[in-house]
């Protein structure tokens, strides 16, 4: 994709000040019902996906499986 981001790490929700929050996108599993809740006018979309990192199979499937993911999320994001 072209986008270094071998730095960046996540953060925990309770490092973002809920002011700064305008939308919630959780991506797999129950992430939807466990996501904890925002006051105000949040936004909420669940975008379900499979867990690339569970997959099992050769080294070029398992790269597949991340790649598939990741333009999910780049159809997601550009619809």
């Amino acid at each position: 994709v072209g986008i270094d981001i071998s730095k960046q790490k996540s953060k925990n929700i309770s490092e973002i000040p809920i002011s700064e929050i305008d939308i919630v996108i959780t991506l797999c599993g129950d992430a939807a019902e466990r996501c904890p809740i925002f006051p105000g006018k949040v936004k909420r979309i669940h975008w379900e996906l499979e867990d690339p990192a569970k997959a099992q199979g050769s080294e070029e499937e398992n790269t597949q499986a991340f790649r598939k993911v990741r333009d999910k999320i780049k159809s997601y994001m550009e619809n």
